[in-house]
């Protein structure tokens, strides 16, 4: 449903988050082994959501990425799925069609948009906040 970029970016968000309450700012070496994700991908990712004010960058060798933790209950995941792949996952055919829209829809097209507007609602209702404490207590998890 999401692209590997964003899969990337919001377990990333999730791990600097949790680092971010524990006052900690970590390194982008971290964040890739803690998320098992490509480091030179992890970078790219990092960037986006550094533009997007969605993560913090400082350079140098006390450098590393962070988050406000005051800022986390307002950084809701449909911010980090934006920032990194767009809008296009609220408005794609769910059969991947050039040309479906209400006037000629393919044959999923009234399920895929109620499933697309659950999935809109949850996205922006879940805070950053609720996924870095789930995973810190442990109810949740980044990697296996």
């Amino acid at each position: 449903m999401f692209s590997k970029a964003c899969e990337y970016g919001i377990r990333a968000t999730i791990y600097i988050a949790m680092q971010s309450i524990e006052g900690n700012r970590v390194s982008l070496k971290d964040i890739a082994r803690a998320t098992n994700s490509p480091i030179a991908f992890t970078a790219k990712i990092l960037q986006i959501l550094a533009k997007n004010g969605i993560v913090e960058s400082v350079k140098g060798p006390a450098g590393g990425f962070s988050i406000l933790p005051a800022e986390m209950s307002h950084i809701t995941l449909r911010q980090i799925v934006s920032a990194i792949d767009g809008d296009q996952i609220y408005k794609g055919c769910g059969l991947g069609l050039p040309r479906c829209s209400e006037k000629q829809p393919c044959p999923v097209h009234d399920k895929f948009a109620r499933i697309r507007n659950e999935l809109k609602m949850m996205l922006e209702r879940t805070t950053l906040e609720e996924l870095a404490e789930a995973t810190m207590e442990g109810s949740t998890y980044l990697k296996r």
